[in-house]
This record gives structure tokens, C-alpha cells and sequence, in this order.
């Protein structure tokens, strides 16, 4: 690991205490015989030095924890495969563990990474309010933390995320001028995430710019399985406002809860509701190409927040302190117009 230079100079000394203990060679020959030493007898020579320094391969490298609570969601689990790709290439060692939506056992995956002595600590989405014991464990330890699509607060050097203002203003307009800027509309959002909460700031604010246009109700999406959880909370909303026309627009916070709705509605034959999500994921994409309720999405640049991270880590073991604890990347809607 590079946070312990000390163990590098403890080597060195132990170098060359072993060395003076020995009589001179000849170069190239081995101090036991006088005889050239072979390759594989040079570095045996070297190898008690080191393990008396409590060295082993590898000490130098970087090591990075990366904590997730929604590795089950496709887009969280695309954007951490990305970076853990892009930092494995940089010659890192990367770990990632998975709480499956369970925040308690967050914390403590931060604090065990805290007790592994890691590096370098990346959050793969979820807010770093519900996770103070663990951050405060990390900057106690001196370990910088990092956030990939999560959020910014108290030990977080830098969060990476798209900008999510803009995909919910940008979502709710296309699906304000779709419903023709009038009806009910139905918001599905998920607010212990920091990037869907803001999404789903955005769109009401949005929507608030419609006079005729009414947010009805906003929904909660449980994780993990949020298609499942869209389709069946959607048939119940179908139920509570069962005439043509009662709903007129359903706005998700990501693709697999616009997903669901868009499989509720048609289960159940309803016409004339239209379906934004948000992330461009490909299945949303083919829904898209469908002409059905599902209209739009916009697509989030997760290779690009993936280098991007890659690149403030490498930056900040260097010496380099980001500017700003926040970067935000735009996103680009998909529209039946501009689906590839």
C-alpha cells in the first residue's frame, strides 16, 4: 500500500545491514561460492531483507474498496464494472462488496475496509448521510472516500455523478409536451438516493410550470427489484384511477420502475399514458423503438464518470486535491427521434 513509506526505509536499512554482514563479491558472482550467480539466486539474496522490512508484493499498490447498497440495479452494477475495469488498468487492486439495499451493513463494510487498511474507499451510489459511522472511521484513519453517483457531505473528497438536475427537468419537459402540457401525472422516485432524490426535485419543478398539469401522487420504489415493485404498485394506481384519462403521465426516476409501469399498463390494455425514465439503459431503449407508452429516457455517461473517477484518484495519490467536492456529467435524451 502507499501510505506506508516508512516500511520501504525499513527495508533499505535492513538491506544493508544484511549486505555488511557479508563478505565484498565480485560482480556478478554469488558471496557464498565467488561463483556467477544465477538470476534466481540474486534475488534469494534479497528476499530476507524484505521479509525482515515485513514486505510482501505488492506493498506499493493502490488498494480500493468500492461499497455498494444496489449492485442489483444495472446501471449501479454497469458504472462500478466500468471503473473497477478502468482502475484494475491502472494497476490498482479493487474490491467490491455488495450490502444488497442494507445501509446498517454498509457502514460496517466501510469501517471492515477501514480495518483492511485500503487507500482509497469509492461509494458506488447511496447517500453518505446514512453512512457517518463509517466515514468518520475513514477520516480517523486518514482514507480518502470517494463517490461515484452517490453524494457529497463530511469525508467525502469528491462525488462523480451526472448532472441530475438536468435529467429531471429535461425528462419532466419532454413528458409535460407529450401529454400536451395537461392531466395527471404520477411521480416514481426512490430518495435515499441523493442523484434520484434531485431528479425527482427537478421534474416537480418542472411539472410546476404547467398550470394544467397535476403531480397526483409520488411513489417510493423499493430496492432491490424495482421493476417487480413499479409493475405491481402501478396496477394498484391503474385500479384507484381506473377511467381514460385519470392518469395521463408517469414519471420514474430510472428506467426499471418506468419499466414496470409501462408492463402495468399494458397488462392491463390502458391507452393514453405516457412513460419516462431516466439512465438509457438498452432495454429502455427497445421500449423506446416500440412506439408504445414508454417515450422517452435520457442516458447517463457512466464510462465517462468511470474514467473520470479513475483519473481524480490517480490525480489526488499524487498530491492533487479535486477543486470542487462535486463533478457532474450531462446526460443526452433518447427519444423515438434520436434512439439508436
Amino acid at each position: 500500500m502507499i501510505r506506508h513509506p516508512w516500511r520501504l526505509a525499513l527495508a533499505l536499512v535492513a538491506l544493508l545491514l544484511f549486505t555488511a554482514c557479508v563478505a565484498p563479491a565480485a560482480p556478478g558472482t554469488s558471496p557464498e561460492t565467488g561463483t556467477e550467480a544465477a538470476p534466481a539466486e540474486a534475488a534469494a539474496t534479497e528476499a530476507p531483507a524484505e521479509e525482515a522490512a515485513g514486505i510482501t508484493a505488492g506493498e506499493d499498490t493502490i488498494s480500493i474498496a468500492v461499497v455498494t447498497p444496489y449492485m442489483a440495479n444495472a446501471t449501479t452494477k454497469y458504472v462500478i464494472d466500468r471503473f473497477e475495469e478502468d482502475a484494475t488498468a491502472a494497476g490498482w487492486e479493487v474490491s467490491v462488496t455488495d450490502t444488497n439495499a442494507d445501509f446498517n451493513v454498509l457502514v460496517s463494510r466501510i469501517e471492515d475496509a477501514v480495518t483492511q487498511n485500503v487507500d482509497a474507499i469509492v461509494l458506488g451510489m447511496g447517500d453518505p448521510a446514512q453512512m457517518t459511522k463509517g466515514l468518520e472511521a475513514a477520516q480517523a484513519a486518514g482514507i480518502p472516500v470517494f463517490g461515484l453517483d452517490a453524494g457529497t457531505g463530511p469525508g467525502v473528497v469528491l462525488n462523480i455523478t451526472s448532472d441530475n438536475a438536468q435529467l429531471g427537468r429535461e425528462t419532466a419537459h419532454y413528458l409535460a409536451e407529450a401529454i400536451g402540457g395537461q392531466g395527471n401525472v404520477i411521480l416514481f422516485t426512490h430518495d435515499p438516493h441523493p442523484g434520484v432524490r434531485a431528479r425527482a426535485e427537478a421534474a416537480a419543478a418542472e411539472f410546476a410550470n404547467y398550470p394544467d398539469i397535476t403531480v397526483i401522487e409520488k411513489r417510493h420504489i423499493e430496492v432491490p427489484g424495482p421493476v417487480d415493485f413499479a409493475r405491481s404498485l402501478t396496477q394498484d394506481l391503474l385500479t384507484a384511477y381506473p377511467n381514460d384519462g385519470d392518469i395521463a403521465g408517469i414519471w420514474a426516476g430510472w428506467d426499471e420502475p418506468a419499466l414496470g409501469a409501462v408492463q402495468a399498463i399494458e397488462a392491463a390494455g390502458r391507452e393514453g399514458i405516457a412513460v419516462v425514465g431516466i439512465d438509457g439503459t438498452d432495454f429502455a431503449k427497445e421500449e423506446i423503438k416500440k412506439g408504445g407508452s414508454f417515450k422517452a429516457s435520457i442516458a447517463q455517461d457512466f464510462d465517462a464518470m468511470a474514467q473520470e473517477l479513475t483519473g481524480v484518484i490517480a490525480a489526488y495519490f499524487n498530491g492533487e486535491t479535486p477543486a470542487s467536492d462535486v463533478m457532474t456529467i450531462p446526460g443526452v435524451l433518447v427519444t423515438p427521434e434520436t434512439v439508436q
